[in-house]
């Protein structure tokens, strides 16, 4: 039977069985012309480069960070990094493009390869029975072959290109969330304060000029500023999650804080006397939580409005925030100057991370 017999059969059956007529049926290209196999190579081109630049994002994705050019000895992703500055942008370019190329092939799939086409139906109350439910299964069947999966295996094949790229890319980002990177172990959790950062030697707590350290005799009581590692680029964007806020306490809040410490172990012995030290960044979106509230205590973020309590170890107690913010341990050294006696203790600094809130 030709295709021309099996399409009227479809369409009297159609119109006969389901009400519903087929008034203009026109295909773009004769079936197996050269202009059909020309568009045919170009829309399964497409389809394969999407693929690819899916490909390529899952490869860039897993591999480019930790990756050692030829050129770059030691590399691995950090602010300033000449090679790190491509990374996000290789990021946006390969699965944008791949999402662009692919909607192109879609687009040019429908206008150029598929039939010109006009149905009408006429609308009916409640289910078809069996028997038209077979003959819309038939029709399914034969418009799938219209559109040339069955007599176009090139197309078929091409598919499986963006299916497995944009499938991958999908899955690499929270995959990739799940899994910890034995080489990097703390990239998640190093900040500015980590010795790791100053050749293994404790990092001071300096001034925003980056030079001028701090001593505790340098904030009156009740006072606070912001400190900065006292490292190069400290005071940077290059460190921009290490920032804090350096407070000192009355004696009576400061002998609350450290007995609020016993349901809070994590930051015990981290103050300096009546000093202590809490991450700027706030845990909601990662504004700078910097107004400090004396009189309660309280330390705001003027964001979203969240509100952090210093004497219980900066639990939130008002607003969107559901984390405490980070406590950076702090002493002083033989000369007077604080520093940090460790990073955060291995509390992640800022928002969006995998911890449960709190209580």
């Amino acid at each position: 039977m030709s295709d021309m017999d099996r399409f009227e059969l479809v369409r009297r059956g159609a119109k006969q069985r389901d009400d519903v007529e087929i008034v203009h049926y026109a295909p773009q290209f004769a079936p197996g012309s050269k202009q059909e196999d020309r568009m045919v190579r170009i829309v399964s081109f497409l389809f394969i480069v999407s693929g690819l630049l899916g490909f390529i994002f899952v490869a860039c994705y897993i591999w480019w960070p930790f990756t050692d050019f030829p050129d770059v000895t030691g590399w691995e992703y950090e602010p300033g990094n000449s090679w790190s500055k491509g990374f996000t942008p290789i990021l946006g370019l390969t699965s944008g493009g791949a999402l662009m190329v692919v909607g192109l092939a879609v687009l040019a799939w429908g206008k150029k390869l598929l039939p010109h086409e006009i149905v009408i139906q006429d609308r009916h109350d409640g289910a078809s029975d069996p028997e038209e439910r077979k003959l819309t299964g038939a029709t399914l069947q034969f418009m799938g072959e219209e559109m040339g999966l069955k007599r176009r295996p090139l197309l078929k094949v091409s598919l499986l290109a963006p299916l497995g790229g944009l499938g991958l890319a999908a899955l690499a980002l929270p995959v990739g969330m799940m899994i910890k990177d034995p080489r990097h172990p703390n990239i998640l959790f190093q900040t500015g304060w980590s010795p790791e950062t100053n050749g293994g030697k404790l990092v001071h707590m300096v001034r925003e000029d980056g030079v001028t350290k701090i001593r505790p005799e340098d904030i009156s009581v009740g006072g606070q500023i912001t400190a900065f590692p006292g490292i190069p680029g400290g005071v940077t964007n290059k460190y921009a999650d290490s920032p804090v806020l350096l407070i000192h306490l009355r004696q009576d809040d400061a002998d609350k804080l450290r007995a609020s410490a016993v349901n809070y172990p994590i930051n015990e012995g981290g103050m300096a006397g009546n000093l202590v030290a809490y991450s700027k960044i706030c845990t909601h979106a990662g504004c700078p939580a910097s107004l400090y509230e004396q009189q309660t205590n309280r330390l705001l973020c003027p964001c979203h409005q969240s509100q952090f309590l210093i004497t219980d170890n900066a639990k939130p107690i008002f607003g969107p925030a559901t984390r405490r913010l980070p406590m950076l341990p702090i002493e002083q050294d033989e000369e007077g100057f604080l520093r940090a006696k460790n990073d955060f203790n291995g509390v992640p600094v800022g928002p969006a991370f995998w911890e449960k809130p709190e209580a």
